[in-house]
């Protein structure tokens, strides 16, 4: 019985380390190509509130003279990649309940990200001299924060004991040992 579950629990490990390694290939395209328009059409829709807006592709042209370029950074798909090294660097969690943690942190990730994008939008429509400070800030500072504070809230909600990678480490040292 105990040697059944050393196996499970290998090939869990495993396949959880695998499929970091295959989400992290052709640099992280799953992830631009799942947020990529997840992010840009709620963007322009929002945008659209506010002012005069057209979407050509990744660009979005404001006002009908103010193109803004939404970049890869723009996306975070180097974000998401974290969010779900977390959340799969974690064992023993269900697969109902892995699915549902990626789903709460990308969903919460996403919401944050629109938010952001709109507000310096604005922001930069004010003709705020501040933008450039204002867009490192919230870059630099809130990217980081958000992620911190989804991963936070995820072992909160989920009430998650493990610790990334450690757990991982001290299964498999405890298996080495016996």
């Amino acid at each position: 019985m105990k040697k059944g579950k050393l196996k499970i629990n290998v090939l869990g490990l495993i396949s959880r380390y695998s499929l970091l390694i295959l989400a992290a290939l052709f640099n992280l395209w799953i992830f631009y190509a799942i947020f990529t328009p997840l992010t840009i059409y709620p963007v322009y829709f929002l945008t659209k509130l506010f002012y005069s807006t057209i979407l050509l592709g990744n660009i979005l042209i404001v006002s009908n003279i103010i193109p803004i370029v939404l970049i890869k950074a723009c996306i975070a798909g180097s974000a998401y990649y974290l969010l779900f090294i977390f959340n799969m660097s974690i064992p023993n969690i269900k697969l109902k309940k892995r699915i549902g943690m990626i789903t709460f942190s990308f969903l919460s990730l996403l919401v944050l990200n629109v938010i952001r994008i709109v507000a310096l939008i604005i922001v930069y429509m004010q003709k705020n001299s501040a933008f450039d400070l204002t867009h490192e800030i919230i870059w630099y500072v809130f990217g980081t924060l958000f992620v911190v504070g989804i991963w936070f809230a995820e072992v909160r909600i989920f009430r998650i004991k493990e610790i990334p990678f450690y757990s991982d480490l001290k299964l498999l040292i405890g298996r080495i040992k016996k």
